[in-house]
């Protein structure tokens, strides 16, 4: 009965979260969703305005969907370097408690970030190691080897914005824990982490960017 009451107790917290968290602009749809031209102006000039757009969704078998969009005034290459950093995430990632590289064979990488979620009633901890590949610095691509998700893979997609040479940064994944979360949970952690891990990268990187130019 203990368990019962238990389980209801954190149950009726994670809808109270639900109901209460804000979500940011679904403007940018998930890949398939036809969107108009009308849309992806909006949803560009709320970009350059400093908005960070994250698109979720509940996909097949239990798969949570994620896009985030972020404007950076930085060059892709300075915001490829952010990204593929991974010895230092642990530095300027809010919630990364460590992270590195395992190995490198030079066209792909195999790396492991530890996290800690606060949006649990009891804070869960993940582990997670993956491999990632792509092509520098327009597309980066990873991929769970073993790790605390049964579905954890996705993409990293840059894109220069002329003239100002600043970079629309996208972040595409599907992931499924490999512990129990209803799918509303999983959707309310995406739905606060997203948007923290890309102001960290575009933080990150527009500082360096500062710092290049100062430095000429």
């Amino acid at each position: 009965m203990k368990k019962l009451i238990s389980m209801t107790r954190w149950v009726t917290m994670l809808l109270m979260i639900s109901m209460h968290s804000t979500v940011s602009s679904a403007a940018l749809p998930l890949p398939g969703t036809p969107v108009s031209s009308d849309t992806l102006s909006m949803a560009r000039t709320m970009l350059l305005n400093g908005k960070i757009i994250v698109s979720l969704s509940q996909l097949e078998n239990g798969v949570t969907g994620v896009r985030g969009d972020v404007y950076i005034a930085a060059p892709p290459e300075t915001v490829w370097a952010v990204i593929t950093d991974y010895n230092n995430h642990k530095n300027f990632v809010p919630g990364v408690l460590d992270s590195g590289i395992i190995s490198d064979n030079g066209s792909e990488k195999v790396m492991f970030e530890k996290g800690k979620s606060g949006l649990f009633v009891f804070s869960k901890t993940v582990n997670v190691k993956m491999r990632v590949w792509g092509e520098k610095p327009k597309r980066l691509n990873f991929e769970q080897i073993t790790g605390d998700f049964k579905v954890y893979h996705g993409e990293w997609l840059l894109l220069v914005s002329p003239p100002d040479k600043g970079t629309f940064l996208t972040y595409k994944a599907e992931v499924k824990p490999n512990f129990f979360a209803p799918g509303f949970a999983v959707r309310n952690v995406q739905k606060k982490e997203c948007p923290l891990m890309l102001s960290a990268m575009k933080k990150r990187s527009e500082s360096l960017t500062s710092l290049a130019i100062k430095n000429q």
